[in-house]
């Protein structure tokens, strides 16, 4: 019993020690050195992606503010755009389905002015079934889809962002 309780320990310690190891770490834990610290966001009025990013930056080692001349980084948005277009159609013209897209456009910039991530798009893309039935439902399924839209965003310029200032 001690001896497959001592090997279950050595276990855990060594894929632990691997999982450090191996640059590992958990989703939207992202870390900004610190001498870029603190970071001030800059986003068109009520971006959802603005919202997201500082949702997943909440906890993490990183400061925000809102003060442009304490800023040692900012991190731009430049634009966000919905829009959608018809991608199927039945034999009478009527719309089954929508192929949704979120793109923005964002930036980094020092203190000293310098860019330290250029001006980069993101497109994302997804289809939309649109039946007769639930109407209502669809409506909500699509701000859904814009919602999850904005997070996964969120994600991916913070993720750009860690790789360039690391």
């Amino acid at each position: 019993m001690a001896r497959t309780k001592m090997t279950f320990m050595g276990l855990l310690v060594l894929i632990l020690t691997l999982q450090a190891g191996c640059g590992f770490r958990l989703r939207g834990s992202v870390e900004i050195p610190a001498e870029y610290n603190p970071l001030l966001i800059q986003a068109p009025w009520a971006s959802p992606v603005e919202r997201a990013i500082r949702d997943l930056l909440a906890g993490s080692q990183v400061r925000l503010t809102t003060n442009p001349t304490e800023a040692k980084l900012t991190l731009r948005i430049l634009s966000e755009n919905r829009s959608e277009r018809v991608a199927a159609v039945d034999l009478n013209g009527k719309t089954l389905a929508y192929e949704l897209h979120y793109l923005i456009k964002f930036d980094a910039v020092g203190a000293d002015g310098q860019a330290r991530l250029l001006p980069q798009t993101l497109d994302l893309t997804r289809n939309f079934d649109n039946p007769d039935v639930e109407v209502l439902g669809k409506q909500l399924e699509q701000a859904m889809i814009y919602e999850d839209f904005a997070v996964e965003a969120a994600d991916r310029i913070l993720m750009r962002l860690w790789a360039v200032l690391r």
